[in-house]
């Protein structure tokens, strides 16, 4: 059994390299990556779920904890992803409000 991790946790960086200056294109690649391997953590954990949901279905789950603990961690990746779905957006919206 794997700890619960944050689909968004971010990646600790030496401090030096921290300081370097990127280009807007490096930093959207950076962004669209972190965001990608986001969202493939959180379907992996969701069809591990179900792998197991389905494996107790049949009667070959060994653990109906383990079972219970992927289902309600998939649950929880969800609806952190979801928040943090609609914050973007509601960023997004705030920008579009801006007036320059």
């Amino acid at each position: 059994m794997n700890k619960i991790t944050s689909p968004f946790a971010v990646r600790k960086e030496p401090f030096e390299t921290q300081m370097v200056k990127r280009t807007p294109a490096e930093a959207q690649n950076q962004f669209k990556t972190a965001l990608s391997d986001a969202i493939k953590n959180v379907n992996k954990i969701q069809n591990e779920s179900s792998e197991a949901t389905l494996r107790l279905a049949r009667g070959e789950a060994e653990n109906l904890h383990d079972v219970m603990i992927l289902g309600q961690k998939a649950s929880i990746t969800l609806q952190a992803t979801v928040e943090v779905r609609n914050k973007v957006i509601e960023a997004y919206q705030e920008i579009m409000r801006m007036q320059v």
